[in-house]
């Protein structure tokens, strides 16, 4: 493994030790108690024939307490964005922020618009109908009531591209797949851009189910031949390459509303039909059609949205392991340093950073800013080096609040590990992301032991059967938390209670494997 030109001095720890490899010394590190119960863990059946590997360091030090197959290369599926964020951090910086402008050519007079409104998008992938009424209320402020042209939607900021490479076709139709957009509009505060909630609620007893969207809109067709009745089990997707939402299936009476997320193709279209329908309930009608073209300069602006800064978007990123966020800081990358809103160019531009962070650009690829992708590699030894450089970062402490923290029942501090490792010694103590695709798991993140002493850890693991291997990765987590350095002893480690191995524990839906904020389970 490369090491960071970067040292850490921490009281009167020789430089020297910090540039020894991570894996220099893991043949003596792995003869320990804590080698012995972590050997123990990836030794057991849920990983049989997996590939898995773990690397524990001291966070100040750089020693390494353990380390199994630390430099292999896999997938990491949501751990990519660790290195995602802390690269964009490092180039765009916590203050940054994204705009939305609606500006106008012509004249106005008698509060007509002699002209076109332009809509024109920055990259916001948190932009709300809220904000889109703001804005329309804005355009009503600034004294026009009508416009004689068209409204012109502007995505150029980002290119066409609106899918990453190698990302899987089935997941399409969902939330956490959803097409990128400069100019994009999401349903909730949690910046899930390009998408709806699809909400079902049963009708009287035999009656269809009643759908409705947020946001409200024509834009989405639904097909709903979901009825009111006795069981249930509902059926909610979009046909792929249409915006048809089908919902069929029977939902119980009296049962309580059912809320899917489905994403929307096209999200720049989508954008520009509720901004029209916010100008309209504004009291701002506009004559022409809805067109697609990039906006002139030296346009007057009528009305403008800026969102919440990056340093403010990590939360939603890291806690919720927001893919949209992630891969709009990789295109607004490619813009700031190369002109260009692309995935390469934005991979391209976030690799400048990597050396500095710890990651070596030739023991790495990257291809999307999520980890959706299949196509990304990194290994635990580059990740654990990262949680270390990540530091001394003066974006650190932000970053570090914004990632899940186990055991934690609140959503907004727990995320992604709020159901895990509760009543044990992790509990509010492991700061950590998490990563899930069939075949696909990785935990990584800090963890202080019982001796005081702060852990760095990164666990990657690919190509296992059961649709889980969770209960591992916690078991692990705890164990950590539980070492005591010099006084440490061997203890048999524990799996929770509801590992499951064998056939009968084999992914069967790929849906079943994913990160529980993908759906909506934590």
């Amino acid at each position: 493994m490369r090491i960071s030109s970067r040292t850490i001095a921490i009281g009167c720890v020789a430089a020297a030790l910090l540039a020894l490899p991570a894996a220099a010394s893991a043949g003596s590190a792995n003869a320990t108690a804590l080698g012995h119960d972590l050997d123990s863990l990836l030794a057991g059946p849920e990983l049989t024939g997996a590939t898995a590997g773990l690397v524990v360091r001291n966070a100040d030090t750089g020693e390494t307490l353990y380390s199994h197959l630390g430099d292999s290369l896999l997938a990491p599926a949501s751990n990519e964005k660790l290195v995602t964020s802390a690269a964009a951090l490092d180039l765009l910086g916590a203050d940054y922020s994204f705009d939305t402008y609606v500006r106008r050519n012509g004249t106005v007079s008698g509060g007509t618009l002699t002209g076109d409104l332009y809509l024109k998008g920055f990259g916001d992938p948190s932009t709300t109908l809220a904000d889109y009424q703001a804005m329309a209320n804005q355009v009503k402020q600034a004294g026009i009531t009508n416009v004689t042209g068209h409204l012109v939607a502007d995505d150029t900021y980002f290119d066409g591209t609106r899918l990453g490479p190698g990302w899987n076709w089935d997941d399409e139709p969902y939330f956490y797949s959803a097409q990128i957009s400069a100019l994009t509009v999401s349903p909730d505060g949690n910046a899930t851009s390009g998408s709806v909630n699809v909400t079902v609620a049963p009708g009287a007893q035999g009656q269809p189910a009643i759908v409705t969207m947020t946001p409200p809109n024509t834009y989405m067709t639904v097909n709903n031949t979901a009825t009111t009745g006795a069981g249930g089990g509902l059926s909610v997707n979009r046909v792929h390459g249409t915006n048809t939402i089908t919902v069929s299936g029977v939902i119980a009476a009296g049962a309580a509303a059912v809320v899917n997320q489905m994403s929307v193709d096209n999200p720049t279209a989508f954008a520009a039909s509720v901004f029209r329908k916010a100008l309209n309930d504004a009291g701002v009608s506009v004559t022409g059609t809805t067109t697609f073209q990039t906006m002139p300069t030296g346009l007057a602006t009528v009305a403008s949205h800026t969102s919440a800064t990056v340093g403010q978007l990590m939360s939603p990123l890291l806690k919720q392991s927001n893919n949209m966020l992630a891969e709009t800081l990789v295109k607004a990358a490619g813009v700031e340093r190369l002109g260009s809103g692309s995935f390469g160019a934005g991979v391209n531009a976030l690799t400048t950073k990597l050396g500095a962070l710890g990651i070596d650009p030739n023991k790495y690829n990257q291809f999307d800013g999520s980890g959706l992708s299949r196509l990304d590699i990194v290994s635990p030894a580059e990740i654990a080096q990262l949680l270390i450089n990540a530091r001394s970062r003066p974006w650190f402490q932000t970053w570090y609040d914004a990632l899940p923290v186990a055991g934690n029942s609140n959503p907004a501090v727990g995320g992604t590990l709020a159901g895990r490792m509760g009543g044990t010694p992790a509990a509010n103590n492991v700061h950590a992301k998490t990563g899930s695709m069939t075949g696909v798991s990785a935990l990584s993140g800090y963890v202080t032991a019982a001796d005081g002493e702060k852990l760095v850890f990164s666990l990657v693991s690919n190509n296992f059967l059961p649709a889980t291997v969770k209960d591992v990765e916690d078991a692990v987590a705890v164990r950590l938390a539980g070492y005591n350095g010099a006084n440490d002893t061997t203890h048999a480690p524990r799996l929770a209670p509801h590992a499951k191995t064998g056939p009968a524990a084999k992914a069967t839906n790929p849906r079943d494997s994913l990160e529980c904020s993908f759906t909506h389970t934590c």
